[in-house]
């Protein structure tokens, strides 16, 4: 397909000037609008108005500038259908072979504190999307060009005679990409002025745009790819910037996501680390290197290959740590360059700096407004589980009352334990997980786990689940154990039970009246 008349009106004007420059240079005639030709002009590019093209001039305060046959017409004339061509010349309609733009800031102004709803309505674009799918649909005779970075590609065909239709056709599927996204973009927008109290809109609107293909996906014979949201929050693992290691696999940024939303909930140093996307090891410390340490210790076994999340920067006592076992990621605010000496001595080892995780205050997780999952034929939407105990909802149950120091750690666990698959039991002692049972088919199972895996451990510790105890055997095992307290949802047609067994073996326990289901 040759080029001979062009068409260039963008708002993001990347690159515009060296492309028309590129154009020009290979006889291109050039045709414009608004900012798009004042910027050419500057530049000495031979460019003409579209008033010029049209006979017609701008009206409205440039809301009318394109919408014109001789526009429209000149885009959508089929090269190759001779009464096209003749109706272009009883109209005196020049056809025009390339399409340039790209849409109004629509999204950079609605994401603008305080815009109202007439600025944004006014960064709806009218003509651009017309002229975009005009010649989209016309990909065989027409080039339509939305994304600068194409810019160079297509000045090398050119250079060369001329542009395929793999790249014409190629290019059509961006285009209808870009109208489609903004299109949505302004939907979305729309619907949240015209009912902002509505949460689940009769019609969802989803837009991710693609980072990178991975390797694979959980398995090798998998393919997968990793998307993220236009404007991703800072506390998302998409605003992470790798520093160091190999490309990042499905699994590990699966696995990320779930070590990066379990640190959220604390604001004291603490390590988070991960498995199979379940915490093996949690703790909060004086300084992130003992909380390092106490993460390690409560399960130096399947740390091994994990991920660790750290809500401090890494310093070279704790990136000494660190790097004594194979590790696949390890996430914290920032590296000194001493850590970074350290750590990168591991090829492999990514390293992942992520802003957002420092800070003395407990993060806001809830920045992802809903949870999503894919079911054959439909998609499952609810709200993220964000909440923490509501003190108002908090009952002891049992004779015995926490101590102080119990309250501490039943706390403590009970944010982790919002965290690992259910069923869920968590272990904690001295502000560190001890023992974890995850993804049971029963509660007693993922008991007996997590007291296995905490030993001698387990003696002084406290537990929590996820959910209510259906049958006292969780109270007894914890007896058996030496667990002093329990916190649970409560709520099972068998409590007075499993209170009964506790008043008898003289462990407190705490009813929250919240279920922490993770499935």
């Amino acid at each position: 397909m040759k080029v001979r008349r062009a068409l260039l009106s963008v708002s993001d004007k990347t690159g515009i000037v060296e492309f028309a420059q590129g154009l020009a240079r290979l006889g291109v005639e050039l045709y414009s609008t608004g900012g798009t030709q004042k910027a050419l002009e500057e530049a000495g590019v031979p460019v003409k108005s579209v008033s010029q093209l049209t006979g017609f001039p701008e009206i409205l305060a440039g809301r009318v500038k394109t919408l014109h046959p001789k526009v429209a017409g000149g885009i959508l004339a089929r090269r190759n259908v001779p009464e096209d061509l003749a109706q272009l010349a009883e109209h005196g309609i020049l056809p025009i072979d390339l399409v340039a733009v790209n849409l109004y800031p629509f999204a950079q102004t609605i994401a603008k504190s305080g815009v109202t709803i007439d600025e944004a309505c006014e960064q709806i674009d009218i003509g651009g999307p017309t002229m975009v799918r005009a010649a989209a649909k016309n990909w065989r005779h027409v080039a339509v060009v939305v994304n600068p970075a194409r810019y160079p590609e297509i000045l090398a065909k050119l250079e060369k005679g001329s542009l395929d239709e793999d790249l014409t056709l190629a290019l059509a599927q961006e285009a209808f990409s870009h109208t489609a996204s903004y299109d949505m973009l302004i939907a979305g927008y729309l619907a949240k002025q015209a009912a902002p109290s509505v949460q689940y809109p009769q019609k969802l609107f989803l837009e991710y745009e693609k980072v990178c293909d991975l390797r694979y996906g959980e398995n090798p014979h998998q393919q997968a790819a990793f998307y993220r949201e236009t404007n991703p929050e800072p506390l998302s693992l998409a605003q992470a910037q790798q520093l160091h290691g190999k490309e990042l696999s499905f699994n590990n940024i699966n696995d990320a996501n779930g070590a990066i939303s379990l640190l959220a909930e604390f604001a004291e140093p603490t390590a988070v680390a991960v498995k199979h996307t379940n915490p093996c090891g949690v703790a909060a410390g004086k300084n992130i290197y003992e909380a390092y340490l106490a993460a390690y210790n409560a399960d130096p076994v399947s740390i091994f290959g994990g991920i660790v999340a750290l809500n401090r920067p890494v310093d070279a006592a704790t990136a000494e740590e660190l790097s004594k076992i194979f590790l696949e990621i390890v996430i914290a605010p920032e590296f000194s360059p001493e850590a970074m000496a350290i750590l990168t001595k591991k090829k492999n080892l990514r390293l992942l700096a992520l802003p957002a995780l420092a800070g003395n205050e407990k993060q806001d997780f809830s920045i992802y407004s809903s949870d999503l999952k894919k079911v054959a034929g439909g998609l499952l939407l609810q709200e993220q589980d964000t909440i923490d105990l509501v003190e108002d909802k908090l009952q002891v149950v049992t004779k015995k009352a926490p101590t102080d120091a119990e309250w501490e750690e039943l706390r403590f666990a009970w944010k982790v334990v919002k965290h690992v698959k259910s069923n869920a039991i968590v272990l904690a002692k001295d502000l560190a997980t001890v023992g974890v049972g995850a993804g049971q088919m029963n509660r007693i199972d993922a008991a007996r786990i997590a007291i296995a895996a905490a030993g001698e451990k387990a003696e002084g510790s406290v537990l929590a689940s996820d959910a209510f105890f259906p049958f006292p055997d969780v109270v007894e095992e914890a007896s058996r154990a030496g667990i002093s307290a329990i916190i649970q949802p409560g709520g099972s047609i068998r409590d007075e039970e499993s209170i009964k067994l506790a008043d008898e073996r003289g462990i407190a326990m705490v009813f929250t009246g919240i279920r922490h289901f993770k499935h």
